[in-house]
């Protein structure tokens, strides 16, 4: 019994932190001026809203709701709070934002390791998110090249080489080839 509870429990943290996750895109579309940045976060959020009908949906099937953990919920003010305010640098609330999707990708792929383990129904119950873990694992790559941009003009002051977004997308190629031979 604490194997359900412990995940409907952790798909609870997942779907709050997506929600975060919205939130959070939405606050830095409005704090960045750069098109081609606001348009990759453009991007992550139509992607974002649909893994959140995706989480809702495994949820709504697994039948076993639960609340997100005391310490979850406590983190994720604390992720508004910072990406609302303004000690953070647009640089830096960046890097949270790369860190909130490294943590949604693991808690989905412990997810679905989770499922394997306890038995085939699960997994199948569970295999929508790896559609998730994948898309956020891409979307950790263009905010790596979010970063180089974000930080070289904070820092040094000066445009970073254009090149990087051609690594970028280069990268993300690279990526959904994975994610379409994991599928078939």
């Amino acid at each position: 019994m604490a194997d359900v509870t412990n995940v409907a429990t952790k798909l609870a943290d997942l779907k709050l932190f997506q929600n975060v996750l919205l939130e959070s895109e939405q606050k830095l579309i409005a704090q960045t001026d750069d098109n081609t940045i606001c348009e990759r976060l453009q991007g992550m959020i139509n992607s974002d809203r649909l893994n959140l009908g995706v989480i809702e949906a495994v949820i709504s099937k697994y039948g076993n709701a639960a609340e997100p953990r005391d310490i979850t919920q406590q983190h994720a003010q604390k992720v508004s709070q910072m990406m609302s305010g303004s000690e953070l640098t647009l640089y830096d609330k960046y890097l949270q934002l790369e860190l909130l999707k490294h943590q949604q990708t693991m808690t989905g792929l412990v997810l679905h390791k989770v499922a394997q383990s306890l038995n085939d129904d699960l997994q199948d119950l569970m295999e929508p998110l790896n559609r998730v873990n994948f898309e956020n694992r891409a979307h950790q790559e263009i905010l790596k090249g979010v970063l180089y941009f974000v930080g070289t003009r904070e820092i040094a002051g000066k445009e970073p080489d254009m090149g990087l977004w051609a690594s970028v997308e280069q990268g993300i190629a690279a990526l959904k080839g994975v994610i379409s031979s994991a599928v078939n």
